[in-house]
């Protein structure tokens, strides 16, 4: 006597669910973070054209690294532009070089970013640096911005107010959405102070355009961009990311995804943007239950992502030249907002060790504290003076 299996009945939504994911990992990674790398790349020169440009050209890279990694693959690896990144750009803006050498300096963190996995030595060396003392960092330069929205409310609290409100109603209600609904909400007040003074722009005005930067190369660009810029974009985000995928049961192509991702980012320096990675909290996103119960086939959710990071790619100069019209401060405030998370989990990883929590707090402080020095600012100081002090006073205790 045989018996026959039954047919295993069609897991619901699995068709759309990936899909939907996708859509949902864009809109989240693009909308809680673009304020942030507009800020950023202003702070280091960036006309509005160019910023605009920078933006564009960091979406068109993290499609084509997410398409390309997930097809490939099979596995549900998001790419997203490194936020913590534009923010320690946001806090550079006292250093002595202009767009060119920053366009350098972008470049040159690509190159990093691909000899990382073309290079195995290169990755130990970048694991010799503490966590601690790269969070200790992040978490000083975030510190000036995160203060943004607070301060704004004694100079425009008409406009500021409201964004704090809407952030705060959805960070009760639905705290995926809050920092996207503050961004729209600051927008939107933009585009009521712009219509208020009669701004108007063409239609031609708005439409995407890339703008090449011929790049200048310099040792204090390398210092006080290239190298800070590449620890916190490992640090916070490229290392996350594969332990996020770990936590869902996916294994990251280390090799493949750093080349690609270095490759992309240098190629998208070129203009005007600074960085992508492995995308770290998004991540969860495509390769958790909400891009279906099928996990063979949710890296169609990564696909789709990159497919709705150009859609929105395509609104980068409206997006920016509306930024642009806003009260002065409000699209600072709005980022600030964006990372008050990202800052709490930095002074928290920072200052969790007790053995390794002075040199952490030195580097914090430094990074903190809007130092220059020989034209070079406070993140690369900051993470000198904590190595030194690491190792001169906490090295004994281990």
């Amino acid at each position: 006597m045989t018996s026959t299996a039954l047919p295993r009945p069609p897991i619901k939504g699995s068709r759309t669910q990936p899909i939907v994911a996708g859509l949902v990992t864009s809109l989240v990674g693009y909308t809680s973070s673009f304020a942030v790398v507009l800020t950023g790349l202003k702070a280091v020169g960036a006309s509005d054209a160019q910023a605009a440009s920078g933006l564009f050209a960091l979406t068109i890279a993290m499609a084509i690294c997410a398409v390309g990694l997930a097809w490939f693959t099979k596995r549900p690896i998001t790419i997203a532009w490194s936020t913590p990144g534009a923010a320690l750009l946001a806090g550079a803006a006292a250093v002595n070089f202009g767009w060119s050498e920053a366009v350098g300096a972008f470049i040159m963190t690509g190159v990093l970013i691909a000899a990382t996995g073309a290079i195995p030595w290169l990755g130990r060396l970048l694991a010799a640096i503490p966590v601690s003392l790269a969070q200790a960092m992040l978490a000083g330069v975030l510190l000036q911005l995160c203060l943004a929205p607070f301060v704004a409310l004694s100079t425009i609290p008409v406009y500021v107010a409201p964004v704090i409100v809407v952030w705060l109603i959805f960070l009760r209600l639905s705290p995926r959405w809050a920092v996207p609904a503050a961004m729209a909400a600051a927008l939107g007040i933009a585009g009521f102070a712009m219509g208020q003074a009669g701004t108007t722009f063409l239609v031609g005005e708005l439409l995407p355009t890339l703008h090449v930067t011929a790049p200048v190369f310099s040792l204090e660009a390398f210092m006080a961009i290239t190298l800070p810029l590449f620890v916190v974009t490992m640090a916070s985000q490229n290392v996350p990311g594969v332990a996020v995928l770990a936590s869902f049961g996916y294994k990251t192509p280390w090799r493949a995804s750093m080349i690609s991702t270095g490759i992309g980012s240098s190629v998208a320096a070129l203009f005007g943007g600074h960085a992508i990675n492995l995308a770290a909290i998004s991540a969860a996103l495509a390769a958790g239950h909400e891009a279906g119960e099928d996990r063979s086939r949710r890296w169609i959710a990564a696909v789709s992502s990159g497919i709705f990071y150009i859609l929105l790619g395509l609104a980068s100069t409206a997006i920016t030249a509306l930024a642009s019209a806003s009260p002065t401060g409000l699209l600072e405030a709005a980022a600030g907002l964006a990372l008050l998370g990202t800052l709490g989990a930095a002074a928290s990883s920072a200052l969790s060790d007790p053995t390794s929590r002075m040199s952490s707090l030195v580097a914090f402080l430094i990074a903190g504290s809007g130092l220059s020095f020989a034209g070079i600012g406070g993140a690369f100081w900051a993470l000198l003076a904590g190595l030194a002090v690491r190792f001169v006073i906490e090295r004994k205790r281990h």
